[in-house]
């Protein structure tokens, strides 16, 4: 019988060369789904999100909305005596218009109302009790206790699902609170499986001498559903040269064409293996074809397989014996369809780590507290995320989450916990960014994510973040802190063993509603006499950020209403006055301007990235570095307000 010999006999990497070459121009496609048939889906693109969330102060729970500064000195033996208002908030009730909390008053909530201007604190109902003349309080309220700031868990324009995330439950219920009625998704590739050979037969057939039961059908159509693709069988084709042609130029170029074309059989020697010169004669006829790019590849098992682009679908043959066709799957055709369709896998459960930070709980009551798990020094670390029962984002950026039995009132930093993962295929991240969150900075993360790079970010203020790079848990940590004495941004706060990564700068200026502009055209001293006013209510920044140091700076030590107010991102800032809440605060000019308000220019600041000795060679942190050199990405900062 005469023989043909295979085109050539390559080795596993210049096999690979060639078929990644030949499958470059293929990307995976998009399409717009409902938010309901989203789980478990791709995202294509990042969501942004377009609201405030929550959209207004909230009450944690049923009691008084307060100011703070009215409960001071409270005590069991001592309470002090407040009038109770006539209003009651119930939720979504809005308070009358232009409505201010009085001094010494107390306004009923109930959980979830909005809290009223003024109100920078809710009692709990079991801290007061009722008089004659209206509650007295045994115990002093927090400023900023059990209220969720409007913009606080999510603020306007920030990503809040990344690109490239598989949707559970989690990432669902934050596009639903952002209003998000569809998202792009990855589209699940479609693979056709086609078996060949006189000798192959469905299982349940009858057996005849020479014949086998198709069973690489079965298997490759079961590894691709678990790769997350759409399996699609098509059946079992008999060595008919004209047959075959017809059913995989149909699946190639036809009303059933697929993203990726399987065969198995008939890759061989032997005179009746028509797979490799049905695929050879299509390419020749097709526009857009590589054709057969490998022939045979130096593996063991799996010699035989073929690797060809038939009109732009990838074709892949392979070998007719099930060990051979499971191993050249994995070997080539995997690769392709993870690229395709986002496939992943993992298995852990449980991960053993320590917690960098003292987190405290509630006596008498067992406590479950949300991490997010990075890599340390000398293994996991987690971190509390720190958010409250109403938080969205909390449960979404959670890796896992720690058990505080009730007998305990604290876990100290440094102790060893179990962290039971929501999601039993995390893997710890190729790269970390803990401190200072800024939109500059979450557009790298999203560029280094493009890269394959899987990417964190734990926003804890940029001193923090300087700790976290001292005990070596983060790759980079944002931060933007000027040396008072010396007008220097960032360099002499570094801990010892971290170095500076030059960045952008931002520009910083005081932000306030358009139709209060007495404040955009006045001097400076003018300013600084208007900023404190007593009329005129400010929202903070939280202590320990580089913009709390400059709202104190340009005080001079005076605290005028509102100074309690603790907003912990721009968003929060910029939300509070858009709504009324506030009159003026320090943000950036990027979310000044997606929140509609005006803004005065403050001064430039830099945003620099200080990044531990030893991983600054680590390829995620060099490929960050590269970013801050390439022009496309500089033009995109350029285009968000940001300056190189």
């Amino acid at each position: 019988m005469k023989q043909r010999q295979f085109l050539d006999v390559v080795d596993e990497s210049v096999a690979h060369a060639r078929f990644d070459a030949a499958c470059a121009h293929l990307e995976p496609r998009h399409e717009v789904v409902p938010l309901t048939a989203a789980l478990g889906r791709i995202l294509a693109s990042d969501v942004v999100a377009r609201v405030d969330v929550t959209g207004f102060d909230r009450s944690n729970m049923d009691g008084f909305a307060v100011r703070a500064q009215d409960t001071f000195g409270a005590e069991e033996l001592a309470p002090v005596t407040m009038s109770v208002a006539a209003l009651s908030l119930a939720a979504g009730q809005q308070p009358p218009h232009g409505y201010e909390i009085a001094p010494g008053v107390a306004v009923p909530v109930a959980t979830g109302a909005v809290v009223p201007r003024g109100a920078d604190a809710v009692l709990m109902v079991e801290h007061t009790e009722p008089t004659a003349e209206g509650i007295r309080v045994t115990r002093p309220a927090v400023p900023g206790g059990n209220i969720t700031y409007a913009g606080s868990d999510i603020g306007r324009g920030e990503t809040v699902v990344r690109r490239g995330t598989k949707l559970t439950s989690h990432e669902t219920g934050i596009l639903a609170a952002v209003g998000a009625a569809d998202v792009s998704v990855i589209a699940i590739p479609q693979v056709a499986v086609l078996s060949t050979g006189d000798e192959v037969v469905e299982p349940g057939s009858p057996l005849a001498i020479g014949q086998v039961y198709d069973s690489n059908q079965r298997i490759l159509l079961d590894t691709v559903a678990e790769l997350g693709c759409d399996p699609v069988p098509c059946g079992i084709v008999p060595d008919d040269e004209d047959l075959l042609t017809q059913t995989v130029e149909r699946l190639v170029v036809g009303d059933q064409a697929a993203d990726v074309v399987l065969l198995s059989g008939g890759t061989s020697k032997g005179e009746g293996d028509l797979n490799a010169t049905v695929v050879s004669r299509l390419a020749e006829r097709l526009p857009d074809s590589a054709g057969v790019v490998v022939h045979g590849v130096a593996l063991k098992p799996g010699k035989p397989v073929l690797l060809s682009v038939v009109a732009g679908t990838p074709v892949v043959v392979l070998p007719g014996f099930p060990t051979s066709a499971i191993f050249t799957f994995h070997e080539f055709v995997a690769p392709l369809l993870r690229r395709l369709s986002g496939a992943a896998e993992t298995d852990r459960q449980v991960v053993a780590a320590t917690v960098p930070l003292r987190i405290t709980s509630v006596s008498g009551r067992t406590e479950y507290n949300l991490v997010e798990v990075v890599a340390g020094p000398s293994g996991p670390a987690a971190y509390p995320i720190g958010a409250g029962s109403g938080s969205v984002t909390a449960f979404g950026r959670a890796d896992g989450f720690i058990r505080i039995p009730a007998s305990t009132e604290y876990v100290d930093a440094g102790a060893n916990v179990d962290v039971h993962l929501l999601n039993p295929e995390m893997r710890p991240a190729d790269h970390v960014a803990i401190g200072s969150h800024c939109v500059g900075f979450d557009h790298l993360l999203s560029l280094l994510a493009d890269r394959g790079f899987t990417v964190k970010m734990v926003p804890v203020g940029s001193t923090g973040g300087l700790t976290a790079t001292g005990r070596s848990e983060a790759d980079v940590a944002g931060v933007h802190l000027v040396d008072e004495r010396t007008g220097e941004y960032n360099a002499s706060f570094l801990p010892e063993g971290v170095r500076l990564l030059r960045g952008y700068r931002r520009r910083q200026g005081i932000v306030f509603r358009p139709d209060d502009g007495d404040l955009l055209d006045c001097g400076d001293d003018e300013l600084a006499a208007k900023l404190r006013d007593p009329k005129r209510r400010m929202v903070n920044r939280n202590s320990g950020s580089g913009t709390r140091i400059l709202i104190d700076q340009l005080l001079g030590g005076h605290r005028p209403a509102g100074y309690l107010h603790q907003a912990k991102t721009h968003h929060a800032v910029a939300a509070a006055v858009a709504q009324g809440r506030a009159d003026w605060g320090v943000t950036i000019d990027t979310v000044a301007t997606g929140a509609g308000l005006e803004f005065r220019f403050l001064q430039d600041e830099e945003f620099d990235f200080a990044i531990p000795e030893e991983r600054w060679d680590k390829p995620a942190v060099v490929a960050l570095r590269s970013l801050l050199d390439d022009p496309s990405a500089l033009g995109d900062l350029r285009k968000l307000g940001f300056e190189r």
